[in-house]
């Protein structure tokens, strides 16, 4: 026998069996629980950047109504002027992050984004862009959070394609105490609509 040892059927490495996202999903993406810096967190404006502070607070929930406790969430919005990558807004990164606890909460605290101009140059109200990561979720689920409390709300082109009996579940409501409560349904009644990513 040579010193180059000869792979045959028998000792030929399989492949790997797929996964949905895991396990490097709980260590790299959401680190804290091992110790681990995040490169972003439920805190997307630092305290002093110019505009409305928000919190914003909610469950994910899978089909039977049971809180998901292990899910992600990612916010990616504009600043209160309506554009992204703001040059000069220091302390604002337009991005979150934030896994659920294990009763499925989560919270994002920011500042209120404006109105911004879309892609084909109608103007949109103002919303946070969100991708919801979870068990089973081969694909990220892609929705948005707009207020209850923007009149924009009405002539939003994104937000009329969806049916308006559906349209509470795209709607964070502000409550008494100022801030903004948005589940997330994964499927089942009252299921937040999700767009195609």
């Amino acid at each position: 026998m040579t010193t180059e040892t000869k792979l045959t059927t028998e000792t030929k490495p399989g492949l790997t069996p797929s996964q949905t996202i895991g396990p490097f999903f709980a260590y790299a993406l959401t680190p804290r629980a091992y110790g681990g810096s995040e490169l972003a967190t439920e805190q997307v404006a630092a305290e002093g950047v110019a505009g409305e502070r928000i919190r914003i607070e909610g469950t994910v929930f899978d089909g039977d109504g049971v809180p998901v406790g292990d899910a992600m969430i990612e916010t990616w919005q504009a600043d209160p002027q309506g554009r992204f990558h703001a040059a000069g807004n220091a302390g604002f990164t337009g991005f979150g992050r934030a896994e659920t606890n294990t009763e499925g909460g989560f919270f994002f605290e920011t500042v209120k984004p404006g109105a911004l101009q879309g892609a084909d140059g109608t103007q949109q109200a103002p919303h946070l862009s969100v991708s919801v990561f979870a068990r089973g979720v081969l694909v990220r689920l892609a929705t948005r959070i707009y207020f209850s409390d923007e009149p924009g709300n009405a002539s939003d082109p994104i937000l009329a394609l969806v049916p308006a009996g559906r349209r509470d579940t795209l709607i964070a409501q502000r409550g008494a105490d100022g801030v903004f409560r948005f589940d997330i349904r994964l499927q089942g009644e009252g299921e937040t609509v999700f767009f195609e990513a």
